[in-house]
């Protein structure tokens, strides 16, 4: 019986194709392509910038296609391999994918003070950046062009030949970058000196780069411990029947000052603050950065931002270490990240684990957890304390999630992580709800120590950094600190005095007010905070201190 071969029908057969179709290509035309796709496809903030906010002409976009282009098909040619292409190429196309995306959403700048924020992120933090949004671009970025490299067949050449081939396709990859450059040399020059940040935006180099030098700066592997400093540090003796001191100082999370109540903003964001008439407000004050990981140490550093030098700062001990060489007593209690390691060695105690079911839901706590059983952490023993508060805040995106719904008192409000899917006014009202809240929580922490007879108290306020909420485009924070707008740098800050403090201290209050109104940076907490426990020690500068002209009882 003879069999009859049937034909095969076109969809089949186009499908069959498909499924044989495996190109061989170079090694080197891979990394080419590789690149070419990073610099259209995903790094489309970093083009909306040149275009719409420098104004760069076609003869400048074409140089830096051609410069960035070149010089990362040079880097890929340095590390891609036969056996090491697919593999690297993955992990590559998946971390630009998700680059690609929140430098695009929220324009960051992918510096080393970012990278290192990415790398010190907790698992709540990462939960909400991991959004529905995200799905189209790692399809398009990631899993598309992952799927078509492992279809590839890559050339297999001699050793002797693929080394030749390699160095020359390295070579012309420079001499391409070169080009590049030289095509617009003037103009490119002037964009890499004027606007520093831009290079910040180039995907996936600005990761890669910031990487290494977060790597190089801090090895993987146990921390090194800290430099001691302010070990000449003590207190001068509290005068016969003087009380203990006691300082709460809250640190407070990605408040700006535009949207303060107390700073003249056109909604009441701080009623309760507002009412009392002993608190005093700092409306002019200047962060030391645009992130928790730069403000924190800066803060608590003697360097600051005056002196900046990060490696010195993450090396050495904080305020908090001289104050315990001091004999001052420290606790850190956190509803956030961690201390940064400016409370190393020291009394440490995280609330990311607290069950009251009236302030957490199982992945966060509203910071009033911070004031619950303080009062039997600080029971009076004959010592001074200083408790730092580390909130919450207004931590973003999802700021609907950082106040209870007793404070949802501007609306409509933006109640997702996705912030592009809701309007302006959304995403302000919030954010002031969440610092209505923040005013709720200071205003409750003052009545805690105004009823605590065992201390005579104070309580300094200050946040870490600002926050961005469309303004040019921008969201969130962590922009360089050379070009951070104010929204991102510009901080309230508060203090409050028990009588018995300020009488203790010799501080005139009224004075104080006018100090107030003066500019005033984080730079100043570190002698204002050791003043306030009449520590002396060679890190105090006396110039710095804000209470100093103030007190008129100080040796």
């Amino acid at each position: 019986m003879t069999a009859v071969a049937e034909a095969t029908p076109p969809a089949i057969a186009s499908r069959m194709a498909w499924l044989c179709w495996r190109p061989t290509v170079s090694t080197e035309l891979l990394a080419l392509l590789t690149s070419g796709f990073f610099t259209v496809a995903c790094n489309y903030e970093l083009w909306h910038t040149l275009v719409a906010d420098l104004h760069a002409h076609a003869r400048l976009l074409v140089a830096v296609f051609v410069f960035v282009t070149a010089l990362q098909a040079f880097l890929l040619g340095l590390v891609l391999t036969r056996w090491t292409a697919k593999p690297l190429l993955t992990l590559l196309f998946a971390t630009t994918a998700l680059a690609a995306y929140y430098v695009g959403t929220y324009k960051v700048y992918l510096d080393p003070d970012m990278i290192r924020n990415v790398l010190e992120t907790d698992p709540g933090e990462a939960s909400e950046l991991i959004v529905p949004g995200l799905v189209l671009p790692l399809l398009g970025l990631a899993v598309l062009p992952i799927a078509a490299v492992w279809r590839l067949r890559l050339r297999r050449r001699s050793l002797l030949r693929a080394a030749w081939i390699r160095l020359a396709f390295l070579a012309g990859m420079l001499l391409l970058a070169a080009g590049g450059a030289l095509f617009a040399f003037q103009d490119l020059s002037a964009l890499a000196r004027n606007h520093r940040e831009v290079r910040y935006l180039v995907t996936p180099a600005n990761y890669v780069v910031s990487l290494s030098k977060v790597l190089l700066a801090t090895p993987p592997g146990p921390a090194k411990p800290l430099q001691a400093i302010g070990e000449d540090a003590h207190e001068l003796p509290r005068a016969d029947g003087d009380r203990p001191r006691l300082l709460v100082f809250v640190l407070g999370e990605t408040v700006r000052a535009q949207n303060w109540g107390l700073d003249g903003y056109l909604r009441q964001t701080t009623p309760q603050l507002a009412a009392m008439q002993d608190v005093i407000n700092f409306p002019d004050v200047e962060s030391c950065g645009t992130s928790t990981q730069v403000s924190v140490p800066c803060l608590f550093s003697p360097y600051g931002r005056h002196d900046y030098d990060a490696a010195q700062i993450r090396s050495h001990q904080s305020l908090l270490h001289v104050l315990q060489h001091a004999g001052v007593q420290v606790l850190w209690r956190d509803n956030q990240s961690g201390c940064k390691r400016v409370c190393d060695g020291l009394e440490f105690e995280s609330m990311a684990s607290a069950t009251d079911p009236a302030l957490c839901n199982g992945k966060r706590c509203f910071d009033e957890i911070l004031l619950s059983g303080l009062q039997a952490r600080i029971r009076p023993d004959g010592r001074d304390r200083i408790v730092v508060l580390h909130q919450l805040g207004n931590h973003g995106p999802a700021y609907y999630q950082r106040y209870p719904p007793a404070f949802r008192r501007f609306t409509p409000t933006c109640d997702t992580e996705q912030l592009g899917n809701c309007s302006r006014q959304q995403i302000v009202n919030s954010y002031d709800n969440a610092v209505l809240y923040t005013d709720h929580f200071l205003a409750r922490a003052i009545d805690l120590l105004r009823n605590e007879p065992g201390y005579d108290s104070a309580l300094v306020y200050v946040s870490d950094h600002g926050e961005s909420l469309g303004e040019d485009g921008l969201f969130l924070h962590g922009v360089p600190q050379a070009i951070a707008p104010s929204q991102q740098t510009h901080v309230p800050m508060v203090m409050w005095f028990s009588p018995g403090f300020a009488r203790q201290q010799g501080l005139d209050l009224g004075c104080v007010r006018q100090v107030a109104d003066q500019s005033a940076s984080h730079d100043n907490l570190f002698p204002t905070i050791l003043g306030m426990f009449q520590v002396q020690t060679g890190l105090y500068d006396p110039k710095l201190d804000l209470l100093r002209r103030c007190e008129h009882a100080r040796p």
